[in-house]
């Protein structure tokens, strides 16, 4: 292949990107607001997951001329339909719900690392340090605790922070997710 083809092949290409771009981008908005916020809510891994699916999805619809728009809406239309009926199930059923979420796992505790739970979730001291100082805080000393959203954020709890904690190998037996802050 040439330069001159690669850096253009013809106008038929980009009037047709053009097209469906803006055509593919109005369905995708469209059954955003249909499906609701919690369609592009990263609350766990597997709605990063479906975030990431729905991009790559409009690019390949974009940029992919063996793709319809047709098929690529119905792509993005599936990809959304599913995150709803995962989102309608765990909402509705706790088994459910564990296996699609993880929980949120302790990291560190009253200036101390939880040092077997960072192991196994393959978080380093220096990470957790970072999210120390981003929080406002100066070293592990400072904070009640660090925790490992389901998301995969890193929480900084200070000790004016509800006592809402995970256990220490990860779980969150024994507290209660809605219980008012003391």
């Amino acid at each position: 292949m040439n330069l001159e083809n690669m850096i253009f092949q013809d106008w038929q290409g980009i009037v047709r990107t053009m097209i469906v771009g803006v055509l593919a981008y109005a369905s995708l908005v469209m059954f955003l607001r249909i499906s609701g916020k919690r369609t592009l809510a990263k609350l766990n891994a597997f709605d990063l997951v479906v975030t990431v699916a729905l991009g790559s999805t409009l690019s390949a619809v974009l940029l992919q001329e063996s793709i319809a728009l047709a098929e690529g809406a119905v792509a993005l239309a599936l990809l959304i339909l599913m995150q709803y009926l995962v989102t309608f199930l765990s909402v509705r059923s706790q088994g459910f719900a564990r296996l699609i979420r993880s929980e949120p796992a302790l990291l560190a505790h009253k200036g101390e690392y939880c040092a077997a739970t960072m192991k196994r979730q393959r978080i380093t001291q220096e990470e957790v340090d970072s999210a120390i100082r981003a929080g406002g805080a100066a070293s592990i000393k400072e904070v009640e605790g660090v925790v490992l959203e389901s998301d995969g954020t890193l929480s900084i709890l200070t000790s004016a922070a509800p006592r809402n904690l995970p256990g220490k190998d990860g779980s969150t037996r024994g507290t209660s997710r809605d219980a008012p802050s003391a």
